[in-house]
Formats: structure tokens, sequence, C-alpha cells
């Protein structure tokens, strides 16, 4: 039988968001529905709201999620009802090109639920990212839920399923940064902090932080970064330079999404270093550098999706070393806020004022 959520929906480009009534059908197979308990305020959520990912609206926000399995469709194996779960959105199908090639990171086909949660007048909801957590109870794909510790936080394990992963995940998977390494970050929101927070965990010897945020910097440094450069007044090539006997940084990660940041990255790198692309661009953007640089250069410019992860090999990893005391998931939490506050918390975000809000259901 189908149940009566209350989900916060965006009707249309650029207006307010609003709580409503969302109906949650019985899952089909290879299904579940899943009793969301913290949800992150993303900048995801933003640009579908504004109309930067697509115009299927209404969409139902929020994907940056942890919960508790409720039921299960027939043939789901994966997870039960009870199972604690972060939520992903790269459930691979483990049968395209890039599954068979034992790949699935790059999962070509990732899955989401086929039936449609909708408003009470039948109108069908986009889910984002095929989650939508911004509600009480959300319909997935089984392949979405990945089961961890239930000893870890929901409010911090949650970061873990968009934002958090994706900054890790360009330090370690795509960047590869290894012992030893200089690394630079470009912009220090959640992602980019996330990622000097992997490159650390990687064995980084110094981590140069990026922003034109002194707030922003002065968090860097308190998640680990050994040196920080505010770009407003400085130039970030020379100051990384400087920082580097000349050379420029071995991996240089860019967390903004702008041209002018990514040429600032590619300047930045030692020869045969390497740009991770993990801050969104929107469609218009372009981007020109001379040939001739980047065949002098070397190295490797590298595009970090969802921080390369593979769900089911990561979260469970990241929850552990939270619970060890040796990632602190929980710096990441600026507020926890209610169900009715998203709008207000998307405001927050746009003046940097919060690394993430945080839904608690």
């Amino acid at each position: 039988m189908s149940q009566h959520v209350r989900g916060v929906v965006a009707r249309a480009k650029g207006e307010p968001v609003r709580v409503e009534t969302v109906v949650v059908p019985d899952p089909g197979p290879g299904e579940a529905v899943v009793k969301v308990q913290a949800c992150g305020v993303c900048h995801t959520d933003l640009h579908y709201r504004d109309g930067g990912i697509g115009d299927d609206f209404p969409f139902l926000l929020g994907h940056e999620a942890a919960g508790v399995v409720e039921q299960v469709g027939p043939g789901v194996t994966e997870v039960a009802p009870g199972d604690f779960v972060i939520l992903n959105w790269r459930a691979v199908c483990g049968r395209c090109r890039a599954c068979r090639r034992g790949r699935p990171q790059y999962c070509f086909d990732t899955h989401n639920a086929k039936r449609r949660m909708t408003l009470t007048d039948g109108t069908e909801l986009s889910p984002a990212l095929g989650i939508g957590a911004f509600a009480e109870k959300t319909l997935v794909a089984a392949g979405q839920c990945t089961k961890v510790d239930p000893a870890a936080s929901p409010a911090a394990a949650g970061l873990l399923g968009c934002g958090v992963m994706a900054g890790i995940g360009a330090a370690i998977n795509t960047g590869g940064v290894g012992r030893g390494d200089t690394v630079a970050v470009i912009g220090c929101g959640g992602v980019g902090d996330a990622a000097v927070v992997g490159a650390r965990l990687a064995g980084a010897a110094r981590v140069i932080a990026v922003d034109i945020d002194d707030r922003k910097l002065e968090t860097a440094r308190s998640l680990g970064a050994t040196h920080t450069v505010n770009s407003r007044g400085t130039d970030p090539v020379e100051a990384i330079r400087g920082l580097t006997g000349g050379f420029g940084a071995d991996v240089v990660i860019e967390a903004v999404g702008r041209p002018e940041t990514y040429e600032q990255a590619f300047y930045a790198r030692d020869l045969a270093g390497t740009v991770v692309l993990v801050g969104v661009p929107t469609p218009q953007m372009r981007l020109e550098l001379p040939l001739a640089d980047i065949f002098g250069r070397g190295g490797a410019l590298k595009s970090s999706w969802y921080g390369d992860c593979l769900p089911s090999r990561d979260f469970p990893m990241l929850v552990d070393l939270y619970l060890q005391g040796r990632l602190d998931l929980d710096a990441f939490v600026s507020e926890t806020i209610a169900l009715d506050e998203v709008e207000d918390a998307f405001g927050r975000m746009r003046e940097g004022d919060v690394l993430r809000s945080v839904v608690m259901l």
C-alpha cells in the first residue's frame, strides 16, 4: 500500500521550494523504500531548483542521505528491512562495458527505481539524482542502498552519499595522491575541504588550500591543509609555485568548476603532474588553453565524477575510518535543520556560511 509522506519539492525553475505531500508506492522488483534519517543540503539540489540540471519539474530534492530500509521488493538480496544504509546515485548494473572490464566505478548504465513517486494529484516527481531524499521516506533502486555500520551518525554518514565522497575520491581515487605528494585544492567548499581530507588520508606531505574567503581557508586548515592562499589578492599559481620550490604541485584539484580556476589549476601543477576537475561547470562554460602547453607539460588532466567511487567498496571503508576516529565527518556538519528550512539553507550555502546543513527527519 502506498504511503503519504512530507517532502521538499521544486515546482518550477527558480521558485522557492516547499514541503508537500508525496505519495511513495510500494517497492517493485529490485526496489526498496528507505526511511530517511538525515539528508545533506548539496549544491546539486540548488542546481536542480534553478534549472541547471534539467527541466523535468517538479523535482523531489535531496540525495545526500542515510536511513533505514523499511521495505524491499521482489528479488532484492543486497539489503533487508532494518539495514542502515547510505544512499548512492551509482547503482552499478554489472553488465555494461565498464562493469565487464572490471571498472564498475565507471558504470555507464546505473539504475534508479522504475516506479514513480507522485504528488497527491498524481503528478509524477523527478527525484534528484534518482533519490529524492528530502522526504520522510523515499523509493530507490535497491542497488542505491549501501549497507554500513549502524553505529555511525546518520548526519555524518549521509554526507558520503555525495559531496564528501566526491572530494575524498577526487584525491584518492582520481588524483592518485600518494605518500609525500604536494597537493593544491582550489575552492574550499564542502567538496574542496573533503579533497583536503582525502589528500591527508592518502599521505600527502603538503596540502595547499586556495579560496577567496578567509573563513573557508581557516576551515580548510582545521581539516588538514598545511598552507592557505587567498586568491582574491594573490596569484594562486605563483603562490603554489612559491610553496613548492618553483615547480608546482603534484596534484591540483579544482573544486570550483569555472574556466578561470581550471586554468589556474593547469598552470599550478608540476611537469607531469595531475589536474583533477571535481567542480561542476555549467553547460555554457568553455575552456581555452594553448595546445602546445597541454602537450609540453605532460601529466594528466582528469575529471572526477562522484570521486570515481564504488559505493560498495568506499562507503563501508570510510565509515570504519570515521568510527575509528581517523576521519572527522562530524566536522562537515555545520548545522542540523528541519525539512521546512531547506530554502533558507540554500541562502546560507550561497553566502558560504556553512559547509553542510543537514536535514534531520
